[in-house]
């Protein structure tokens, strides 16, 4: 028998099929354009999307030739924040407006500072902020009243492409969860938010859980993916919780750390868990086991900046080489001892959200001196991610039920041990690297089993995930650590108004 995890992100869609056991058997992606004619836009085509996870699964499906009633489930994970306007035919109106999109950023300061926004965050989950669904329609109501009044329905992306499959509208409450339109206490529409935005429940989709099994996808993509009516098709989660449980970090205690483009730090409770200050996420797994966490802008791009904008040479050595440019900056970084001599670097080049929620912030090196070369540049840019993260990690400590016993970490980062040994020394713990490095779509895949009835809990992920790579904290480098996050931290707040004011500047441009 065979499991399907799919996992909708945000420039590509991949569907991976496993064995029982969590062996890879067949694995496909396919990447769809970020739309962003203006620099506050970020758009997708919602029916590249559909197309890509169709042709996914019957990639997987084609390449072991499994059977219709082989296909033991399909699973799914999704990227979060996603908003598409449907009308009164069914058709959507606009583009997916992704977690990226910042046009409603002046809607997200008017709900924090009108409407109690703090309030709506401890219902909600979901912090203010112009990733949210709740901010995006907001401005929509506001700056695009023709589209806002023809709308049937208000969905997700996910929502979509169960509603290409099935014909019903339903988003699980994972997905929900992040949308800041959802209780998380309640498991319902929150009525005040609805009544703020002036929209009925009705407009949006059915809240399931996230183990809910749907079947009798449509004749035409039963026949064209090569499964049967009967194929169980599971809702899923999103993309974040699910690589939590994905590379087995689901234990009281354990923490993910998520370095891609962006990046994430998030633990699992058994319950809600709001932060005073609204720094934090707080979304589902299932209904009984909860994320907490914080998302940052601010990841590998910062890599893929100091490779374009300082790197002309090294790429050509790499090129010469047959090697990645980024093992090279790797090993550059490497001939500077920890802390970088004092070279402190803000990584705020696409604004924060965790844990300062800012659209205005910027980066910065702090402390430069002509004794600082290329290499210490390149260094702290990387201490820099990890010290924001653990900014991050400061306010989740306060809500763990557990202390820290170990961060489990994914993303493309991992694939550097000067990196993994970084985070081990900053956070002061132990750092594991799970051998599977598809977390959301095994976490999918896992969930699924749970919602079929074939596993009564997500123990059997620390099979599935295989061997890890542990690293352990230099204590001599946990001491200079130690010394510079103050100040790092201290900078961040003594230059927020000069941020404004800077960010005021720079629109003008």
């Amino acid at each position: 028998m065979y499991y399907i995890g799919v996992d909708i992100g945000t420039t590509s869609t991949k569907s991976v099929l496993y064995e029982r056991s969590g062996k890879i058997l067949a694995t496909h992606h396919v990447e769809y354009p970020l739309l962003t004619p203006q620099p506050d836009i970020a758009e997708q085509e919602p029916k590249a999307i559909f197309d890509a996870v169709l042709m996914t699964i019957k990639h997987v499906i084609d390449t072991v030739c499994a059977k219709p009633d082989e296909i033991k489930l399909i699973s799914f994970s999704s990227a979060m924040h996603s908003l598409l306007v449907i009308d009164e035919h069914h058709q959507p109106i606009t583009n997916s407006i992704t977690w990226a999109d910042n046009r409603s950023s002046a809607y997200a300061k008017l709900i924090n500072e009108k409407y109690d926004g703090l309030n709506i965050y401890k219902r909600t989950g979901t912090p203010i902020h112009p990733m949210s669904p709740l901010c995006k329609i907001m401005w929509m109501k506001n700056e695009d009243q023709a589209t806002f009044n023809r709308a049937h329905k208000f969905i997700g992306i996910k929502g979509y492409v169960f509603y290409q499959l099935f014909g019903n509208y339903i988003e699980d409450y994972s997905i929900l969860s992040a949308t800041g339109l959802f209780n998380i206490h309640q498991l319902t529409y929150d009525q005040e938010v609805l009544d703020l935005l002036g929209i009925q429940a009705s407009q949006l989709s059915e809240a399931v859980d996230t183990t809910t099994i749907v079947t009798g996808c449509k004749d035409l993509y039963c026949d064209l993916l090569g499964i049967s009516k009967e194929t169980k098709f599971v809702i899923g989660a999103s993309d974040g919780v699910l690589s939590n449980l994905g590379v087995d970090a689901i234990k009281p205690g354990e923490v993910a750390v998520t370095i891609g483009t962006s990046g994430a730090i998030r633990t699992v409770v058994n319950a809600p868990k709001i932060d005073d200050h609204g720094r934090l996420f707080c979304y589902a797994l299932t209904k009984d086991q909860w994320v907490i966490g914080g998302p940052v802008n601010n990841g590998g791009v910062i890599l893929r900046w100091i490779r374009d904008e300082f790197a002309a040479s090294e790429i050509e050595t790499a090129k010469r080489l047959g090697i990645e440019t980024y093992d090279v900056l790797m090993e550059i970084a490497k001939r500077v001892p920890p802390g970088s001599n004092g070279l402190l670097f803000h990584p705020f080049l696409a604004g924060e959200r965790a844990p300062y929620w800012n659209s205005d912030v910027r980066g910065s090196f702090i402390g430069l001196t002509l004794s600082h070369k290329k290499e210490h540049m390149i260094r702290s840019s990387l201490e820099g991610v990890i010290f924001n993260l653990y900014t991050v990690f400061i306010a989740l400590n306060v809500l763990m039920e557990n202390e820290v016993k170990t961060l489990k970490a994914t993303g493309g980062f991992a694939k550097s041990p000067l990196w993994r040994q970084m985070m081990s020394d900053i956070f002061e713990s132990e750092l594991i690297v799970p051998e599977s490095i598809e977390s959301s779509c095994l976490g999918a895949v896992v969930l699924g089993m749970k919602a079929i009835g074939e596993i009564d809990d997500f123990s059997v992920v620390s099979d599935m995930v295989g061997k890890s790579k542990p690293h352990y904290p230099i204590h001599e480098h946990v001491i200079e650590y130690r010394k510079l996050l103050p100040i790092y931290m201290n900078v961040v707040k003594q230059l927020e108004i000069t941020y404004t004011e800077i960010s005021k500047i720079q629109n003008k441009h």
